[in-house]
């Protein structure tokens, strides 16, 4: 009898802690989960300033960033502030690219993408289907408290992120690629940063005045469809036919995403008197994959692993539309 209820009360031990393990468990993923969604909404909804610096392989760029929210929605002014001069104004989902001679805009309509510290996705609990989260431990950023979360990669066809939430607000401060050697891809970080203060509307004002707008895609198709099959969990954010420097003809223009990685092609009339890349290679921290497809060169790249690159790559076929 006593051997019958240490058996009870031993299946019993080991029901409650297999419970209150699957519980913790829960309440983990509902934490990161929650920080997020705050990270998301932070960066669309906060007021600020700051200057953060961009780093891929040994490239370094510093840029400063205003973001205001109003009535009519966002906008969002980003300035190089090393280099050549740059300057990205972006009212809602309409990006105008000011270039350095002062006479022409670029104007991209309806961009998918959108600038540091803007990284996360409307629904960032699709990103777990693809990348394990958990927390890190509390750093500090830019003179802030900071949450990190640790995203890691489910498979090849990714890298790992790792992000610094603002502990007050839970906007973006950092942000790292890290590969699956462990080294760092490129790397986001804020210097200096405010919170919580609109910038003045007036420095949002957008001088077209004189100046020459350039459609940055063009309205015509080309006069073939490309079908592409992107790795796991990466969409088609964006298809576009764009006119590029130094191009002769059209080039087109696909962009994959899985809401946090991403991964471009561009696919070209293959030209006899250039030299073309082909292969895999890299420039900076960026892969690059590409190969000829009937006449026409596909580019693939992004910081994403070679097997994104190759796999997608090779899976394009065309056909007369």
């Amino acid at each position: 009898m006593q051997a019958r209820c240490d058996r009870r009360s031993r299946g019993w031990l080991a029901a409650s802690v297999t419970g209150l393990l699957l519980l913790s468990g829960v309440a983990h993923a509902d934490a990161v989960l929650d920080w997020l969604n705050r990270a998301a909404v932070a960066a669309k909804q906060q007021n600020y300033s700051g200057v953060y610096v961009y780093q891929h392989g040994e490239h370094v760029e510093v840029l400063r960033v205003l973001h205001r929210t109003q009535g009519k929605g966002e906008l969002e002014k980003v300035e190089v502030m090393d280099g050549t001069p740059r300057q990205f104004l972006r009212i809602n989902n309409d990006v105008y690219c000011h270039l350095p001679d002062g006479k022409n805009v670029r104007l991209e309509r309806n961009a998918p993408r959108r600038f540091f510290p803007a990284l996360l996705p409307n629904e960032p609990a699709r990103l777990l289907e693809h990348y394990s989260a958990r927390l890190g431990g509390s750093e500090r950023v830019a003179g802030r408290s900071c949450q990190v979360v640790i995203l890691e990669p489910r498979d090849g066809y990714r890298y790992g992120y790792n992000l610094w939430l603002d502990r007050q607000t839970g906007l973006p401060l950092k942000s790292r690629i890290i590969n699956e050697y462990g080294s760092v891809v490129s790397m986001f970080v804020f210097s200096e940063i405010q919170i919580g203060r609109a910038p003045d509307a007036s420095l949002f004002r957008n001088d077209l005045v004189g100046k020459q707008i350039q459609q940055a895609s063009l309205d015509q198709p080309t006069g073939i469809a490309w079908g592409v099959t992107p790795p796991p969990g990466y969409e088609r954010v964006q298809e576009a036919v764009r006119m590029l420097p130094g191009k002769q003809a059209p080039v087109v223009h696909l962009v994959f995403s899985d809401g946090l990685s991403v991964l471009s092609m561009f696919v070209e009339p293959a030209d006899a008197q250039v030299q073309r890349l082909q292969g895999l290679s890299a420039e900076g921290a960026i892969g690059v994959y590409a190969r000829e497809v009937d006449g026409y060169t596909v580019t693939t790249l992004g910081e994403v692993p070679n097997t994104a690159l190759i796999e997608t790559g090779n899976s394009v076929t065309s056909r007369k539309r």
